[in-house]
């Protein structure tokens, strides 16, 4: 791939983010997504690749979406696979909370696990901790791990964990372990992300959710240097047979980092829609619209943020060829 994709695919966050971020509180998420995606796609048509969506949108939601198979980019330029979430987080959008992302994973054709729409159970870390975790391991064990890796004690851990239901159980047990934890509503992309920044205090994230936000999180972390592993959690018939057709024939299997994207390049782009820990969200004032968007990629390590003033006055559709 070519280093100036980097700065093309903040362009196309950027843009989704703008857009979307019109929607904050009130109450419309499927319209927020819908205004991310529609950006999306409007600015993709501008960039220098050949790319495949090979993660799109979730099916869950039943959300507008970029779907797997779509080609994007000007037919111009390095072949490449592509994972979106237009809008990682439509409920935080709706309701004005935290975390809200416009995320794009880029690699080289062929290097990025398909994953289907269902439940992934992971274990992500930063970098201090990697070759220290393992899913198959016990919630202690693994906190344990983490404590030692960053010579913290363990009560000064923090986990991250999505506050849904079906984690009673593995949170009763982040408590009785003694370590603190940081339970998000939505995001678990940006939760995995954040293990990797000190300044976001999360040290390790537990827990399931979306598998193509696995894939999502997996390209991040390794630019970032950090780790994740998922396991695969199919839920009827139809999700195995969906695995199946994606060419998963093993849906137990541990999906470790080369698992998820492989090679040793990638791409990752994200613009903050809402405020976070890592990223400030969109504030428009006037006719100008501030972002602020991290670029990230493997091969080069580099990692950077970049803050944006938009003047929606000259650019009202998002787009500049």
């Amino acid at each position: 791939m070519e280093r100036s994709l980097s700065m093309e695919l903040v362009r196309v966050t950027e843009a989704a983010a703008l857009a979307s971020a019109r929607w904050m509180g009130r109450g419309k998420k499927d319209e927020a997504d819908d205004a991310a995606t529609t950006a999306m796609r409007d600015v993709f048509d501008t960039i220098p690749m050949k790319g495949t969506v090979v993660i799109g949108e979730g099916e869950m939601d039943e959300a507008p979406m970029l779907y797997i198979g779509e080609k994007l980019g000007n037919g111009y330029g390095p072949r490449v696979d592509v994972a979106v979430d237009p809008l990682e987080g439509t409920n935080i959008v709706a309701t004005g909370g935290w975390n809200a992302l416009a995320v794009i994973a880029v690699a080289d054709h062929g290097n990025m696990l398909h994953a289907p729409d269902m439940y992934m159970e992971k274990i992500a870390v930063g970098p201090e901790a990697v070759g220290k975790i393992d899913i198959n391991a016990s919630v202690l064990d693994n906190l344990k791990a983490v404590a030692e890796a960053k010579n913290k004690n363990l009560e000064d851990v923090v986990a991250t964990v999505l506050n849904r239901p079906r984690h009673a159980k593995l949170i009763e047990e982040i408590r009785q372990a003694g370590a603190r934890i940081k339970l998000i509503n939505d995001g678990d992309v940006a939760g995995a992300i954040n293990t990797a920044f000190d300044h976001t205090g999360v040290d390790i994230l537990f827990g399931s959710g979306g598998a193509p936000e696995g894939v999502l999180a997996a390209v991040a972390l390794k630019c970032l240097g950090g780790e994740i592993q998922g396991k695969l959690l199919p839920q009827n018939e139809q999700e195995l047979i969906r695995c199946k057709k994606m060419g998963i024939d093993d849906v137990n299997k541990t999906l470790y980092m080369d698992d998820l994207v492989r090679g040793d390049d990638a791409i990752f782009a994200a613009t903050g829609v809402t405020d976070g820990e890592l990223l400030r969200g969109v504030q428009f004032k006037g006719v100008t619209g501030t972002t602020q968007s991290v670029v990230m990629r493997a091969k080069s390590g580099t990692v950077r943020f970049i803050d944006g003033a938009h003047s929606l006055h000259k650019k009202p559709n998002l787009v500049m060829k």
